[in-house]
């Protein structure tokens, strides 16, 4: 029996195990066996969450509710629509370009009495302007703006020269309390950031010199006096400048024949917009392109 056992146990055995190769394969097999279990396991360990997974809860925001109106609160509605409508019309930054009294009352009349009718100034303000003087009989004086040269990033610029401006005004017979039209600033994209300074200096100098002086500034758009004079939408704003200033002007044709004169030529109209002047029908042309 011991014998047949023995032959049924070779039998039994596989086939592999006579294979030497394969009985040390299976043998590595089984030794590296734990260890990859262990590394698995450890990685599994690493990777997972120390914490569980939470849901995000949004809340919703409540929906707003119409608080009703109290009736105090109706009331102090009612209350401030009429200050606003009893507020002063006036702008306060335009009452504060006049050295009139600006108030209602007699002394506010008696200032308009004797505030001095048939004079009219227009300003330029921008470096290459100019200020021109109307006077009751129909002459006028019209002045180039004083500059001086300055470097700026190792660029010569130029800007007003606040000295002679004031000197300027001065010297002009126009009487204190003349209202000065100036046209308002308004600088292109193109300019550039030291463009735009510039304008805005010019600008704000000017109107400091003629309140100064004791001068009434009113600021007027571009827009508003070329539309007066049917020069709004024109090719050559400049040029058609220069011309409706020699129509109304004649005695400046020679200073108005160059096309850099054509700050003089804006400021005599200014004037002449703020003294209510008009071109002649059928003389004026808009310059063909």
């Amino acid at each position: 029996m011991a014998a047949a056992a023995g032959a049924a146990s070779a039998a039994a055995a596989p086939a592999t195990s006579q294979d030497p190769m394969n009985a040390l394969r299976a043998a590595a097999l089984r030794r590296s066996a734990p260890h990859w279990c262990a590394a698995a396991a450890a990685a599994a360990s690493f990777f997972s969450p120390p914490f569980r997974p939470r849901r995000c809860r949004f809340r919703r925001a409540p929906a707003p509710v119409a608080a009703a109106r109290t009736p105090r609160s109706r009331a102090s509605a009612k209350a401030r629509a009429k200050l606003l409508a009893e507020a002063e019309p006036r702008d306060p930054w335009l009452a504060s370009l006049s050295l009139l009294p600006t108030d209602d009352g007699a002394a506010a009349a008696a200032a308009a009495a004797a505030a001095p009718t048939g004079w009219a100034i227009g300003v330029d303000p921008d470096t290459g302007g100019a200020i021109a003087v109307l006077s009751p009989d129909g002459s006028s004086q019209v002045f180039d703006n004083p500059f001086v040269h300055i470097v700026v990033s190792e660029v010569i610029r130029k800007r007003l020269d606040t000295k002679s401006i004031i000197q300027l005004l001065r010297g002009l017979k126009a009487p204190p309390g003349t209202t000065a039209y100036i046209e308002k600033s308004s600088p292109f994209p193109t300019d550039g950031k030291l463009g735009w300074w510039s304008t805005g200096f010019s600008y704000g100098l000017w109107i400091a010199s003629l309140v100064s002086s004791g001068f009434s500034v009113v600021p007027v758009a571009s827009q508003t006096w070329k539309a007066y004079f049917g020069l709004s939408r024109s090719e050559s704003p400049k040029d058609d400048s220069r011309q409706a200033a020699s129509i109304l002007f004649p005695d400046k044709v020679l200073s108005l024949k160059l096309k850099k004169h054509h700050g003089r030529a804006e400021a005599l109209l200014l004037a002449a917009y703020g003294k209510g002047l008009m071109l002649p029908s059928g003389k004026f042309s808009k310059t063909p392109t």
